[in-house]
């Protein structure tokens, strides 16, 4: 999910080539997830249950989404439409199982009900932009409401300490508004930006880049420098955040947020660039001993 939707703000940005490398990395790594994930079947019934129960699991469905995003810009609607199908029926199994096992008080990774949802949202939108998938636009815009309904469900169960103690997922508390922005523009540019649809986007992409700056100032004020797996979910909602201003930014006709976009968009990228180098030296690091 990171490495796709930096991949898609350096395409939108003009760096193709380096697009085009993450894109590929994130094809490898969903090849491999795919297996992982296909491979908890062995483990009995039981297991699955478990495992598929928990929000950690929409990553699946999230993951697809991006990627299928990502060849969607980059020319490819044929492809980007056979994995908004298969992003849809892994949306379908698997949200209903995570939404009945929610608990009080939740970390950041519950927010995977709100990002998997819009994810579908966002490719359905996309490949609504060509005349002979417009029917996809009112499918996206119901998922895009049922995104913010679920946001605000989490919202209200949402551990907040998690802000000073989180090791990443909290990040996804505005991760998920930023690709709920995210789906409001790809629906606004679909739609022919109609003017309820602009302000809408405004406002959630408003309310995300609040979250970026408070989440910022909570790094700031709690640092928490060692290494985590759970910083991948850090870096997802820094780059989504840059996604959404530049999508907002030229589906709503507003020059100055594509601009913004482009500038958070480095930040994202130096994240990935470090969280990356970390997860290498883990992986060796675990290799060795």
């Amino acid at each position: 999910m990171a490495t796709g939707i930096v991949a898609v703000g350096l395409h939108l940005a003009g760096f193709a080539w380096a697009a085009r490398v993450l894109l590929a990395i994130m094809a490898a790594l969903w090849a491999v997830l795919a297996v992982t994930f296909c491979g908890q079947f062995g483990g009995g019934l039981e297991r699955w249950r478990e495992e598929t129960s928990a929000p950690a699991a929409l990553t699946a469905v999230a993951g697809t989404g991006v990627l299928g995003d990502g060849v969607a810009v980059i020319g490819r609607p044929v492809a980007a439409a056979v994995l908004l199908a298969l992003t849809a029926l892994l949306w379908a199994a698997l949200l209903p199982r995570v939404l009945r096992n929610l608990r009080w008080r939740v970390p950041g990774a519950a927010y995977m009900v709100t990002v998997a949802t819009q994810a579908v949202a966002v490719l359905a939108a996309s490949l609504a932009v060509h005349p002979h998938a417009r029917w996809l636009l009112w499918p996206a815009g119901v998922l895009l409401a049922l995104g913010l309904l679920l946001y605000v469900l989490v919202l209200y169960r949402f551990d907040f300490a998690e802000l000073a103690g989180g090791a990443g997922d909290h990040w996804v508390a505005g991760g998920s508004l930023s690709i709920s922005a995210l789906a409001f523009a790809k629906v606004t540019h679909a739609a022919g930006a109609s003017a309820p649809l602009v302000a809408g986007t405004l406002a959630v992409l408003a309310a995300a880049l609040g979250w970026y700056a408070v989440l910022v100032v909570c790094e700031v004020l709690s640092p928490r420098a060692a290494y985590d797996g759970r910083r991948w979910s850090t870096v997802f909602p820094l780059g989504m955040t840059a996604v959404s201003a530049m999508t907002a930014g030229h589906a709503c006709g507003i020059p100055w947020l594509w601009t913004l976009g482009e500038v958070l968009l480095w930040p994202a990228a130096a994240a990935w660039l470090v969280v990356a180098a970390g997860a290498v030296r883990h992986a060796f690091a675990s290799a060795s001993s």
